[in-house]
């Protein structure tokens, strides 16, 4: 015995010693060397920088939704966006699906009404932070039969008045997110419907926000011009500034104050600082990038005899919320490829409002290749009420393909709205048309790499159970 406790003993001491010698901080008699301490602030900043990124990123990215719609000439609180979008309108996975619209709520003022009528209309309200404030619509409290939605500012403590579906939001600037379902293929009726929509302060109903087709305009409601360089902190610190603190946040703003981030107090950082923080933007963004197309987490695979994969990786939870905490790999994988957060959009039941698969990879595993050629095989019918789509997206930057085809879905009420009692439809996607397939095939790029999402809207219990899957991406040989 005494022998095993001197042997452990020494091993200790070795390993000890060991670990004194690995560490890049060199100490003299139990202090830090001069070069020690620098080193060790830089690592320490860069680290908190690291994480900040990460955790703020959802912040920046609904920033960039909020100076697109500026960039069009849409004032905050003044008017709002409507649009069938295509590939020119730039954003984190939007899609031609539906004719969208989007405001920037401004409750500096006072709480805001979308007055919404009966209709097919998918619609949520979001924090500046992309925290969930409230559904309406199909999937919200109204259930498509039209409703008054209220949301509230911050702190207030006013009357609210019945009648209304109350949203309580933790920040002043807010987005509101509309979809209209172009019901048996058409787009002006969709777009129609969104002009029906009302948003006005409360009490003044005649005070309503313009709506601006954009559906024509080059559109970038991304953060991709200041993801990867210190435009991302400038854009988080006046974020900081104008919005008020969420005491939820409270280790974050201790995190960013150590950066030179605060609340009240000019951010100016040295030169040291500047270099930590640019750094950190560039290698905080790419490691996101792996969460989000290559995620080592078992749970990502829907099927697993395919390579399709769940975007979103908590089921239900519009803040990656989990019995033990939130889930950090869910939320960086989500908001790296996508915007917005409903719990109606990561239900995996037949009552979801719909369902999100990515596919990154082909049949064989590799990378999807913008300059290969690529069948997919549909089974039908698709277990949808509504309708359903294939998308494509560049992987650089996580929005819809762009080509002279200018062109970036199929879709089964426009593009496949005639397949009949077919049993199965072949999907094609590469740079040059199949022979035969030009209403179902979408060009790629050589050189770029792509994923496409699988959307169903009004997913019904196959799509959950695994009794109806749609295949993998096979390589189609010259």
């Amino acid at each position: 015995m005494l022998r095993l406790i001197t042997v452990a003993a020494i091993a200790l001491s070795a390993g000890q010693g060991l670990a004194q010698t690995a560490t890049p901080y060199p100490f003299t008699a139990g202090y830090p060397t001069p070069e020690a301490s620098a080193k060790a602030r830089d690592d320490a900043d860069f680290q908190r920088a690291m994480v900040a990124y990460r955790f703020w990123y959802p912040t920046v990215s609904m920033e960039g939704i909020f100076q697109g719609n500026r960039n069009a000439g849409i004032e905050d609180g003044k008017a709002w966006g409507i649009a069938a979008t295509g590939p020119k309108q730039v954003g984190l996975t939007l899609n031609s699906d539906t004719p969208y619209g989007s405001a920037t709520l401004d409750l500096s003022n006072g709480p805001m009404v979308i007055d919404l009528p009966p209709g097919a209309f998918i619609g949520l309200v979001d924090d500046h932070h992309q925290g969930w404030v409230q559904d309406m619509g199909l999937p919200g409290p109204d259930a498509g039969k039209g409703g008054k939605h209220l949301v509230l500012p911050p702190g207030y403590t006013g009357e609210v008045p019945e009648g209304y579906h109350v949203g309580r939001s933790t920040t002043m600037k807010n987005l509101l997110a509309i979809r209209a379902l172009p019901q048996g293929g058409d787009l002006q009726k969709a777009l129609d419907a969104l002009r029906s929509v009302k948003i006005h302060p409360l009490g003044d109903d005649a005070k309503l926000l313009e709506a601006v087709d954009t559906s024509d305009k080059a559109l970038d409601s991304s953060s991709l011009r200041w993801e990867d360089n210190f435009g991302f902190w400038e854009q988080l610190a006046a974020v900081i500034e104008a919005e008020p603190l969420n005491p939820n946040f409270l280790p974050m703003y201790g995190l960013l104050a150590e950066l030179g981030i605060e609340k009240g107090q000019p951010f100016a950082p040295d030169a040291r600082m500047h270099a930590i923080l640019e750094r950190a933007a560039k290698e905080g963004r790419d490691q996101m990038l792996v969460s989000a197309f290559d995620s080592d987490r078992a749970d990502r695979t829907a099927w697993p005899d395919r390579k399709w994969e769940w975007v979103g990786l908590v089921p239900g939870s519009a803040q990656f919320e989990t019995p033990y905490g939130v889930d950090l790999e869910a939320r960086d994988r989500w908001f790296a490829q996508a915007i917005v957060t409903s719990p109606a959009m990561f239900r995996r039941d037949a009552g979801a409002g719909s369902l999100y698969w990515l596919g990154s990879r082909d049949a064989a595993g590799a990378w999807l290749d913008g300059g290969k050629t690529y069948k997919l095989t549909v089974p039908m019918p698709v277990p949808d009420k509504l309708f359903w789509s294939v998308t494509l997206y560049d992987a650089q930057t996580r929005s819809q393909v762009q080509t002279d085809q200018d062109k970036a879905a199929l879709r089964s009420m426009f593009e496949l709205k005639d397949l009949g009692d077919q049993t199965s439809v072949d999907l094609f996607f590469g740079p040059e048309q199949p022979e035969g397939a030009e209403s179902r095939w979408i060009k790629t790029t050589p050189g770029r790499g792509w994923f496409a999402y699988f959307r169903i809207y009004g997913p019904e219990t196959p799509a959950f159970d695994g009794s109806w899957k749609p295949g993998d991406f096979e390589e189609v040989k010259p």
